[in-house]
Formats: structure tokens, C-alpha cells, sequence
């Protein structure tokens, strides 16, 4: 019986990409909690340099759908993420439930 090859085992369905590689803006982009400011802290890359890139990389329907989903989220700016997360600290602190 031969022996199946070495197969690396992760736990993560897509890794995060290091940050040394392009593809790591474009991962950041697209995960939810990683904030349009933390990329530029550690890349040097503005929201609109995101955008470019995100543009130029992906077909015009995925990018028309990561914009509609950038939009609607409130967590990939920092000062909309912090509002929403104390708008919900009150409602529980006040006994109101979601």
C-alpha cells in the first residue's frame, strides 16, 4: 500500500495570505473585521488605493458585490465600527433586547 502524500492541515478554509504579498490586501479587504484603517497602518495604503486594487483585480461583478457589501457594513470603517458597538452596549446595558 503506498503511502499517501503530506497534505497540510489548516483550520482556516481560506489562510491569510502573507503581508508581504499583494494578495494580502485584497484578503484584508474582503474579511469583515479588518478595518480600512488597519490596512493602511500596515500597508500604507488608503481606502481609495483599496479600491483601485480591488478594481483592477477582481472581475466587475465580484467588485460591484464587495462594494455593495463594504457599504453596508459598518465595521470596515473604525469610527462606524465603535458607533455600532456602543449603540448595542447601551441597548443591553438598558435591559433592551435585539
Amino acid at each position: 500500500m503506498k503511502k499517501k502524500g503530506h497534505r497540510p492541515i489548516t483550520k482556516v478554509i481560506n489562510p491569510e495570505p502573507n503581508i508581504e504579498d499583494p494578495d494580502w490586501v485584497i484578503w484584508a479587504a474582503w474579511a469583515d473585521r479588518i478595518t480600512f484603517e488597519e490596512i493602511e497602518k500596515k500597508t500604507g495604503i488608503r481606502e481609495s488605493g483599496v479600491i483601485k486594487i480591488m478594481r483592477r483585480s477582481l472581475k466587475p461583478s465580484s467588485f460591484r458585490l464587495w462594494r455593495k457589501r463594504v457599504n453596508e457594513k459598518s465595521i470596515k470603517h473604525r469610527k462606524k465600527f465603535e458607533y455600532s458597538r456602543k449603540k448595542i452596549t447601551s441597548k443591553i446595558r438598558k435591559g433592551d433586547y435585539l
